[in-house]
Parts: structure tokens; C-alpha cells; sequence
């Protein structure tokens, strides 16, 4: 039996670098996220580990130093997914860490919507990850091609694949993505066939639900991120399907995404031009000679309005738990505990 190397579970000069003498542990890769624990790899099996941290700090595909049952800390990574958590306007939700691929699917059908897209590239980008549009259910439309070239017009940073989702051959040309070393992540819509893709990619049979035929939705058939191996050499994250994708810290993504718009924001006169009556607006003018599509430049506009708000809430929040922090630390200092906190 061939033993598990570092390498084999993802491991590459970045985490190298920063190992120390001091370090008493051993590397391992997250594969698991619960409540009280995390669960991750080494070179020799699967262990439950307990943390000090929130586990919530944590996401599949992590890598941390752990001695025994303990993780002693977490590994600077190369890419972080993450999306604010639902209800919350400030709260991040760690989706994957260190992918070098993330897999966006859609179908094509009504499924097949540009804003979301729009939003998972940014999300994609903004993480450093590589984006993939992979199309399913080629098979059931008369024109697959047109979706393909859809996707790829929204960002030449696109790569977009259709397929036969429920083809395991089909599925099977996403592999270069998940080769030895290479981490691939699935994100979308439930229903669109993400999990008839891990199946395929991983050899592993979990249970695949259909669409509804009134609106494409699905349901929710994965409800917990995982990192599998690929019967390519590969790891793969798998992730339930998702309602609501709110973006988090996305500005460097969002630009990227509409890099023709943001290009020609910066001719504008005034660097703070909000593209409405002010003179000398470049966007104005694109606009009026047909160079922006209206429709593009709107969700640009909103995604724009939504960082700037989502932004300034958390700056807000950050603000007020260092607040919080020196007045617990001050109150400690002069001894005024009482039960329920402490007192001014």
C-alpha cells in the first residue's frame, strides 16, 4: 500500500515556509468542520481535534499544527472562500480554505442566472481562486453551446465546460482541476448536479435529489462542506447548495469581474463620480455611445453599493468589539466583576 505524503494532501512550499523549530506538532489538513471539534488528515489517518478557538474560525481545507488531539495554530493559506453569513451583516461564513479551483454550477436551463454568476466570480476571485463555470444538463438543451459562451463573455478570466452531469465520463473532465495537489471546490444552486459531480470524481455514492420541473430548483442534498479525495490524485469540497450568496470583503473581486466598467470609472473627472449628473463622467458617455450594457453597468452599481454597506458594518462592529475588549480589560484591571459582566 502506497503511503499518504504531505504532498498528496495539498501540502506545498507556502505551508513549508512557515514551519518552525519550535513547532512540536505535525501538519494536517482539515477535512471537517462540527460543532465542537475539527476533523483532519495527516500522513497516517483521520483524528478528531479539539481547538481553543471557535471552531467557526476554521473551514475544510485548513491546515494546522496539532500535537496529540490539540490544534496548536493555523496555517497562513493561499485562498479563503467565504460569503457573510445569512441574517448577519457582519459576520463572515468560512466556506473552504486553501482551493486552488472553484467550480461554479449552474445548469442549462432558468437555472442559468448572469447577476449570481457575477456575484460566485467575485466571491472566486476575491478568494484567488482560480473560477470554472461548469454548465450541466447539456444533454436536455437544444443549444448548450450558447450557455458556454454566455459564461465566458461575463470575464475573460472565465473557463466555462458543458456536460452531461449524471455521465460519469462527463463529469470526469473536470479531473485536470483535481489532479494530485490540486484542491477543487463546487459551489452553487442545489439541484444542478454538484453532487452527482462529486460522485463521479470521488467514487463516493451520496444520494443526488432532482430539480423541480416549475422553476429548476432543487434541493438540498449535501448540508456539510467535506474534503474528499478524487480518484484523480485530488482533493474536492463539496458544498450545500446555496439560496443566498451574500459577498464579504469582495472589492478586489467585484473590480476584477467588471474590469472594462471600472476601467472607465477611472476617466472620470472626479475620482468620488457616482455616475449620475456629474460633469465629466466617463460612464455617462460609454453609456450614451453603447460601449457599457445597461443591465451590466446596473449590477456593477449594486454590487458596488452592497461592499461599500457591507463594508462600512463591519468596520462598525470591529470597532465596537475593541471597545468592548478595552473596557473588559480596564474593568478587570480595577477588579469591578459582577455576575452578568463587567461594570463601568
Amino acid at each position: 500500500m502506497t503511503e499518504t505524503t504531505l504532498a498528496d494532501l495539498g501540502w506545498s512550499d507556502h505551508f513549508q515556509r512557515q514551519l518552525s523549530t519550535d513547532d512540536t506538532g505535525e501538519p494536517m489538513r482539515i477535512h471537517a468542520v462540527n460543532r465542537r471539534d475539527v476533523e483532519a488528515l495527516s500522513t497516517h489517518g483521520s483524528e478528531a481535534l479539539v481547538t481553543k478557538e471557535e471552531t467557526g474560525t476554521f473551514a475544510v481545507g485548513d491546515w494546522v499544527i496539532a500535537d496529540g488531539a490539540r490544534v496548536l495554530r493555523l496555517l497562513d493559506r493561499t485562498t479563503l472562500i467565504k460569503r457573510l453569513a445569512a441574517g448577519d451583516a457582519t459576520r463572515p461564513q468560512l466556506i473552504a480554505a486553501n482551493v486552488d479551483t472553484l467550480a461554479i454550477v449552474t445548469s442549462c436551463n432558468d437555472d442559468f442566472n448572469v447577476a449570481r454568476l457575477e456575484r460566485y466570480l467575485a466571491m472566486a476571485l476575491s478568494a484567488g481562486c482560480t473560477p470554472l463555470v461548469v454548465l450541466t444538463k447539456a444533454d436536455q438543451s437544444d443549444d448548450p453551446d450558447s450557455y458556454r459562451k454566455a459564461a465566458e463573455a461575463m470575464s475573460p478570466l472565465v473557463t466555462a465546460i458543458a456536460l452531461d452531469a449524471r455521465d460519469p465520463e462527463e463529469s470526469r473532465k473536470l479531473e485536470p482541476w483535481c489532479r494530485q495537489g490540486q484542491t477543487l471546490a463546487l459551489v452553487g444552486s442545489s439541484g444542478v448536479g454538484k453532487t452527482t459531480i462529486q460522485n463521479a470524481l470521488t467514487g463516493i455514492e451520496d444520494d443526488t435529489q432532482g430539480i423541480r420541473e416549475d422553476d429548476a430548483k432543487g434541493r438540498h442534498t449535501t448540508t456539510a462542506r467535506a474534503l474528499r479525495p478524487t480518484l484523480a490524485g485530488g482533493w474536492l469540497v463539496d458544498t450545500p447548495g446555496m439560496r443566498e450568496l451574500r459577498l464579504s470583503e469582495a472589492a478586489d473581486g467585484i473590480e476584477a469581474v467588471f474590469a472594462d466598467i471600472a476601467e472607465i470609472a477611472a476617466s472620470c473627472r472626479f475620482s468620488d463620480c457616482k455616475h449620475e449628473t456629474e460633469p465629466g463622467c466617463a460612464i455617462k458617455a460609454a453609456l450614451e455611445s453603447g460601449d457599457i450594457d445597461p443591465d451590466r453597468l446596473r449590477r456593477w452599481q449594486k454590487l458596488e453599493r452592497e461592499e461599500q454597506h457591507n463594508a462600512e458594518a463591519i468596520h462598525v462592529a470591529h470597532a465596537r468589539f475593541k471597545r468592548l475588549g478595552k473596557q473588559a480589560k480596564s474593568g478587570k484591571a480595577r477588579g469591578d466583576w459582577k455576575r452578568g459582566g463587567w461594570t463601568d
